[in-house]
């Protein structure tokens, strides 16, 4: 059972056909025409029903093992910050009672969408699958505190991506920007809840399941109760302008832009990746990984993603020559040769035997998401008519919305502006409430008002209002984190503050939405902040506290 999140090197080829199937990846399907209730086009998809359910088939051959998905259309982006891991904890003990088996299964909770998937007989497919119903139907809520504590685990464990941080950064705490943050949900959801997300959203209408083979198995029991196709999150922006940079990160450079999703950007995609290995891997022999990835976000727009690693000396050439890459592309200066090489490895892809059950997993994601779904030969004909000139717009594109994340110095002097660090001049030039000077360092001090709670300091303020408070973490101890919609943290720890007693803390704790408070266990006391001696400026422990702007970098 797998949480994903999207990275920045694909093995798929969007708009063309998956190669992975739990990847979100889109594929062509079939343009069908009905007949007696089915909608077929040989030799490719077939569209029938299961239980209300709309069911693609594709033939296989060589008598190998059925496989089979069932997705529904929800997933992190739907959540929010304060619930956090609520769709995939569903997922969890959706397959709970399965337990040990060597039969190959899996399930994994994607931005948008949740996806069981399994290999084998015909008979074992259909066990797992009314199998997973039957738990959506009547979920093991007995079993909640423990997969809670398996979450927590599978969440510490879990490598994260060059690029988790670009989702908050660009979205914020809510909606796709939940992919960067913890699975807070995990920590206090009631059984109530998850049964009430499973009942909405993991529901007969809101779900489509693809299976390899001609005819559905015999056995098939997909009863789920009546719902609605769910639509896909509304993107959220908390970047004022684009292109933006931050800086930090592991060392290497990460970008990723959102553009329309077309047959072009796919190829562009794939020559930007070629580009980048070519300059940076084989010719500077800066990085060892230089790729790019092409991401399906909705119906209409896609994510393109670029990250070459680097050394702390090559770092400065990395950095150049991944933006002398795009700028060039940008400029139109991309080779026929390139495009034609990145057209003929999309192409190789109907060479493969069984096009049509390759194809079902990423098939079966449009007709969820309600993207057009592309036979061969139109996916063909898109790919011929695809021009340098076509490059070119995507590149532009790409760079105009571009965030990137660099090691070391800003990148203004590429034409990108840097990611808001402090929260914008609406909040008036003074705090307005009680202040709170810092116990470390007078130059920084804390405000708790009726609206807002604002930290100042010497560099800017950061403010989370009440009403725009995405999560409130509360500890036992009496600290409060707040996170702002805009993914702005402001951490109100009682012990860095002076006079901050409980009446103060009771204010932020009336005004916080019920629904935002996110209950935390306790610290270990060496967690708990305290202030170190009293240092002039911002030295010291006084630095701690400026340490968390957004999270993910503190």
């Amino acid at each position: 059972m797998t949480q994903q999140t999207d990275g920045p090197a694909a093995t798929t080829t969007p708009e063309g056909i998956s190669t992975a199937p739990a990847s979100g990846s889109t594929a062509p399907g079939g343009d069908a025409t009905t007949v007696d209730g089915a909608s077929t086009a040989p030799g490719f998809i077939t569209e029938t029903e299961v239980d209300r359910i709309p069911t693609l088939l594709a033939p296989t051959s060589g008598g190998g093992p059925v496989t089979a998905g069932l997705y529904f259309r929800v997933g992190a982006a739907d959540e929010t910050l304060a619930t956090a891991g609520l769709t995939h904890l569903v997922e969890h003990l959706a397959l709970h009672r399965h337990g040990v088996s060597d039969l190959h299964y899996n399930g994994s909770t994607a931005a948008t969408h949740t996806h069981f998937v399994v290999s084998g007989t015909a008979e074992e497919v259909v066990a797992y699958l009314n199998g997973v119903c039957a738990s959506l139907r009547d979920l093991p809520v007995e079993r909640l505190a423990t997969e809670r504590e398996i979450l927590r685990t599978e969440q510490a464990g879990r490598s994260r991506g060059p690029n988790h941080q670009l989702p908050l950064w660009r979205y914020g705490a809510r909606g796709y920007g939940l992919v960067s943050y913890p699975e807070y949900g995990t920590l206090h959801l009631t059984a109530d809840a998850v049964r009430d997300w499973a009942a909405t959203w993991f529901t007969r209408d809101n779900a489509v399941l693809w299976i390899t083979g001609d005819t559905v198995p015999e056995g098939l029991d997909l009863t789920l109760p009546a719902g609605r196709r769910q639509p896909l999150p509304a993107p959220t922006s908390a970047l004022p302008v684009t292109p933006a940079y931050l800086t930090g990160g592991s060392g290497g450079v990460v970008l990723d832009g959102i553009v329309r999703r077309s047959t072009a950007a796919a190829l562009f995609a794939e020559v930007l990746s070629r580009a980048l290995f070519t300059d940076l891997r084989q010719k500077g022999g800066y990085s060892y990984t230089a790729d790019c990835g092409y991401h399906p976000r909705d119906a209409d727009h896609a994510t393109i993603t670029a990250f070459a690693d680097a050394l702390p000396q090559k770092q400065d050439a990395v950095i150049g020559g991944f933006i002398d890459v795009l700028a060039r592309l940008r400029a139109g200066t991309i080779a026929q040769a390139e495009l034609d090489s990145a057209r003929a490895k999309f192409l190789k892809q109907y060479e493969i035997p069984d096009v049509g059950a390759a194809a079902l997993p990423s098939h079966a994601l449009n007709v969820l998401t309600g993207h057009e779904n592309l036979t061969p030969d139109e996916h063909r004909a898109h790919l011929a008519d695809v021009t340098v000139e076509d490059l070119r717009d995507v590149a532009r594109e790409l760079y105009d919305s571009a965030l990137i994340q660099v090691p070391g110095r800003g990148v203004d002097w590429a034409g990108f502006t840097e990611a808001p660090q402090w929260s914008g001049p609406s909040f008036g030039p003074e705090p307005l409430g009680t202040v709170h000077r810092s116990r470390a360092s007078d130059a920084v001090s804390l405000a708790v008002g009726r609206e807002a709670v604002t930290l100042s300091t010497p560099r800017g303020r950061i403010s989370v209002r009440y009403d725009a408070c995405a999560a409130m973490r509360v500890f036992p101890d009496g600290a409060r984190h707040l996170i702002g919609f805009d993914a702005f943290v402001v951490e109100v720890e009682p012990t860095l503050y002076a006079k901050l007693t409980p009446d103060r803390m009771a204010v932020i704790d009336a005004a916080v939405p019920a629904a935002a408070v996110v209950p935390m266990p306790e610290r270990d006391p060496d967690e708990i902040p305290q202030p170190a001696a009293r240092r002039d400026g911002l030295k010291g422990r006084a630095l701690g506290i400026l340490r968390s702007l957004r999270p993910g970098r503190g």
